[in-house]
Order: C-alpha cells, then sequence, then structure tokens
C-alpha cells in the first residue's frame, strides 16, 4: 500500500519534494473523500428508485438493464473509494462507470442548443477530470490511512 514518490526534475523545484512525501497519505485520504462523494452523493437518490433511473437510459442508446448496474456501482464504488477498500478493483469499475456515463451522457458534440452545449462540454470535462483522479487512485493506491492498509497488516 505504499505510494511512490518521485522527485522532482530539478533540484531547484524539489524544494516541496519533502512536504509532499511527508504528506501523501493525508493527501490520498483527503483526495479518496472528495472523489468518493461525488459518486456516493449521485448515486444515492438514484438507489431509491433505480426503475425511474432506467427510463432515461433508452434515450441515451443504453439498455435499462444497466441502472441496474450502473446505480449500485457509483454508489458502492463511491464508498469503496472514500474508505480505501479495494481500491484498485473499484477504481476499474470507476473508471467503466464514468466512460459509459461520459460518453452516453455528455455528448456536447451533438447539442446545438448554445447554453445545453456548454453545460455538456463542462459536464464532459468534469468527468474526464475525475476520471484522472481515478486513474491516479490505480497507480497509487489508496494510501496508509485506508482500509486496503489496515487489511494488508492483518495477514
Amino acid at each position: 500500500m505504499t505510494t511512490s514518490m518521485q522527485n522532482s526534475s530539478h533540484p531547484a523545484l524539489a524544494g516541496i519534494d519533502s512536504v509532499a512525501s511527508s504528506m501523501s497519505d493525508v493527501a490520498l485520504l483527503i483526495g479518496r473523500i472528495l472523489l468518493g462523494c461525488i459518486f456516493v452523493r449521485s448515486g444515492y437518490g438514484k438507489l431509491f428508485d433505480i426503475p425511474a433511473y432506467a427510463a432515461t437510459f433508452p434515450p441515451r442508446g443504453l439498455s435499462p438493464f444497466l441502472a441496474y448496474i450502473s446505480v449500485p456501482a457509483e454508489f458502492f464504488g463511491g464508498l469503496a473509494i472514500m474508505f480505501g477498500f479495494a481500491t484498485r478493483y473499484a477504481a476499474v469499475v470507476m473508471t467503466i462507470f464514468m466512460l459509459v456515463a461520459t460518453f452516453s451522457s455528455h455528448r456536447y458534440w451533438d447539442v446545438t442548443e448554445a447554453a445545453a452545449r456548454r453545460a455538456q462540454d463542462g459536464n464532459f470535462y468534469k468527468n474526464m477530470a475525475m476520471l484522472g483522479g481515478i486513474l491516479f487512485l490505480f497507480a497509487c493506491g489508496a494510501g496508509r490511512l485506508s482500509i486496503d492498509a489496515w487489511l494488508s497488516k492483518r495477514k
């Protein structure tokens, strides 16, 4: 569960490296909470009426059945990220979720009305940034302040 800290490329840029190294686990914890909170908050409301949410899938070219997979994945994947539980597996699930959600729901290039296009454009690139955060978690792991780290000590 240790994170790999790479020093800056040049000594003139290395002043902050020791701070980053000493705060990496706290930064990962805060980042996980912030990133996971988005999914938990969004998925929570959908959990209580999956059929209504599923009805929005066909216009986006998706089978309504996928709502019964995506809603629990969104909510519980968000919780897994927040708590650092099976973090790399959660990152894989959330990557798939984000790619499907982004390319089916935020197709700004198909929108002709300017305000709606701007909104979808913003949502598309926000999702891409969130996907970047998920990929960082996949690469770095959850850090020492996580259930993953606690479980690895119990072996």
